[in-house]
């Protein structure tokens, strides 16, 4: 978005560092009000598309809409700003063909960005990322990535997700490595990005946790705190109960107040996890989704279909 000035250095950069590759370059146009549109006509050539949506969407469906459009068996993407390096592409590519990765994540090592409103938070973000999914990426905020089609595909990226690739790249069982990548300082324009989204990040990364923990199985999370609370609750009541009993006066006890709320609150858990079960049944049975992702079927001959198939 906006980013008129970066246009012709990025064409540059990126047919000096590719040329010996067969590549197509997918330029999606984020809403920008400037002239981006006209100058990436203008240096376009036979290996370009330009994906021009009608607003402002942000990264994540900016990066979909690339995706969507693209044809090759490697998709490979990078931040327009020429912060990233194109030439460490090829690099990434080799090893995720000869290595069986399905992702091949930059860190950017010498990050020239500022320190207080830039790295620091995004130190404590990757940190966090990194314990709470268990997906052990040192610099989640690089665009520079290097994808097989099929992961890509099916990311799923909508709001603001595109930090968290490598973690919706888990859920599909992808072998993620990362490689040390150049980055430069932001020559044109200004950052779409500032200290302000802290709170989405954190939005964004309980949600991964959910996915990353509970996606197939949501009634092990509701449920659990369903009945924890359900049965403390009832045994508060009963305490209450035997009480009352006895001659005490137990109305307007805060512990009458908390054992109902507990009671109640155990109840509605355990009845979203119902509802949790049957919307993950439906997600996957409505859409015919596996709850399992083939890497490959290694056979050495054709089945016969009289033949008795054992599954181990």
């Amino acid at each position: 978005m906006n980013e008129e000035e970066n246009i012709s250095p990025l064409f540059s950069a990126v047919r000096t560092a590719l040329q010996d590759l067969s590549y197509e370059l997918i330029i999606v146009d984020d809403g920008s009000t400037d002239q981006t549109k006209k100058r990436i006509l203008e240096y376009a050539d036979a290996k370009t598309i330009l994906v021009e949506l009608r607003g402002n969407y942000g990264q994540s469906t900016a990066i979909a809409a690339g995706i969507d459009h693209s044809k090759g068996r490697y998709i490979a993407m990078m931040d327009g700003d020429l912060q990233n390096d194109p030439t460490d592409i090829p690099y990434m590519l080799s090893l995720l063909k000869e290595g069986d990765w399905d992702m091949v994540a930059g860190n950017r090592v010498n990050r020239q960005d500022g320190l207080l409103l830039r790295k620091i938070p995004s130190k404590i973000a990757n940190a966090l990322i990194r314990n709470m999914t268990g997906v052990y990426i040192k610099d989640y905020g690089c665009t520079l990535k290097v994808f097989r089609r099929e992961i890509a595909e099916d990311l799923g990226l909508y709001g603001e997700l595109h930090r968290f690739m490598p973690v919706l790249a888990k859920l599909q069982g992808a072998r993620i490595t990362q490689v040390d990548v150049k980055h430069f300082h932001r020559r044109f324009g200004k950052s779409k990005y500032g200290i302000n989204r802290t709170f989405k990040v954190l939005s964004d990364l309980a949600l991964m946790v959910f996915l990353r923990r509970y996606m197939q199985k949501p009634m092990h999370l509701f449920g659990t705190f369903g009945f924890i609370a359900f049965g403390l609750g009832v045994l508060i009541n009963l305490y209450l109960l035997v009480l009352k009993i006895m001659g005490q006066d137990i109305w307007g006890k805060p512990l009458l107040i908390f054992g109902l709320i507990l009671l109640l609150g155990g109840i509605q858990l355990i009845t979203f996890g119902f509802l949790a079960e049957m919307s993950m049944r439906t997600y996957y049975e409505s859409q015919r989704k596996k709850t399992y992702n083939v890497r490959r079927v290694y056979t050495k001959e054709e089945p016969n279909t009289d033949t008795l198939e054992i599954t181990v």
